[in-house]
Formats: structure tokens, sequence, C-alpha cells
């Protein structure tokens, strides 16, 4: 992360990510594959370290190997063609993006720091400081009900934060920068998408 100042001279949080260059690797249509995607892969990758079917694969779409691949729900994926590249200009300033991302994995972790429950007093003579408290019924269902919040492992999962503002673009670094935090470490994978919801009043 890092921060920009607005022209107005308010201090901005962003989040700079290196945002392609992306090659379609595979088209995917209802026809062929039930439902409509684009797969995509990302960062160059040396034939030498792929396997032989990997390597057949990605010489339908012009032979260049990739590191990671994604695919991408599409409405209507005959605008791309095999081997093109995708790059940070289809997104535009002002814009927003739905960005994915495997978040940082904190262990095992009590309720109160993997489900901000409050606990109990902390004054002297209390025997309840972080504890869940009562989290089953007696004799009957006689079990815990599926679902409910307990201490165990905390983060390492996927997670989707919703219509991020893109705030600049540096198409010569491949760079683009939203407002706000995306999931997951510093050298982590993300997937950035066109929002799937429409903003309330937007």
């Amino acid at each position: 992360m890092s921060t920009l100042f607005s022209p107005e001279g308010h201090r901005v949080p962003v989040t700079l990510l290196e945002v392609g260059p992306c090659i379609v690797t595979q088209i995917k249509t209802r026809a062929t594959d039930g439902y409509n995607a684009l797969q995509v892969g990302f960062r160059e990758k040396r034939g030498d370290q792929i396997n032989k079917p990997m390597q057949g694969h990605f010489k339908k779409s012009g032979g260049r190997a990739c590191a990671f691949l994604r695919e991408i729900p599409l409405d209507d994926p005959s605008g791309y063609t095999l081997g093109q590249t995708l790059t940070v200009d289809m997104f535009q300033v002002g814009e927003r993006v739905d960005i994915s991302g495997i978040s940082k994995g904190r262990g095992f972790s009590g309720v109160v720091k993997r489900w901000g429950f409050r606990g109990g007093k902390a004054s002297h003579g209390s025997m309840f400081h972080r504890a869940p408290g009562s989290v089953g019924a007696a004799a009957t269902p006689s079990k815990i009900i599926k679902g409910r919040k307990m201490p165990g492992h905390y983060g390492n999962r996927r997670v989707t934060v919703r219509s991020l503002e893109i705030v600049d673009i540096r198409p010569e670094k491949h760079l683009l920068i939203v407002k706000g935090a995306v999931p997951g470490c510093a050298s982590g994978l993300v997937e950035v998408r066109k929002p799937k919801f429409e903003r309330c009043g937007a």
C-alpha cells in the first residue's frame, strides 16, 4: 500500500497492483463447455518448466507458457481471440472493480480475534475474558449447531473486496492504483474484474 494526494489536497490510501500483461490462453463457450468464460495467463514461464500436456495447451494460443491461469466469466467472449494480450489499458480512472485474493493466514485464533467477540470484563476477580461463552444446547439437540462461530483457523481463504475505485493508471509499468486495501500479502496473486453488482445510488 501507499499514499496519494488528490488535487484538493486530501490524503488517499491506495494499493499498487501489477495488472498484466495477460494472455488469452483459452476461450470457453456455452456450445463447447456449457458456459462462457475466458482463461487468461499471467507472468510468462520458460517452456522447460511446464509439463508436456500444458505445453500442448499453451501451443494453441501461441506457445507462450504462463505461470498462473485463471478463468473470468463473460457474457459474450466472441470479442476475444486466442493469444490476445490484455493490458491495464482496458480500465479507466474513476471506474470501479472487484478484487479477489487469498487473505493472509493468521493461524489458530480465538473468537475475539477471529469473529470480533466482545469478551468478558477485565475487572479483578473475573474468570471470563476472551472465552466464547455458551456454545451449545443442553438435552435438545445435545450438540453444537452447525455454523456456530468458534475458535479455529483464521485467514488463508478467498476474499473478494467489491467496488474499489481506480485512482490512477500507469500503463508503462502495468500499474493499476486502487483506493483502499486488497486481500493478501504484498507478493500475492489477485484477480481484478469488472464489478458484479451496481453500487446503490450509483
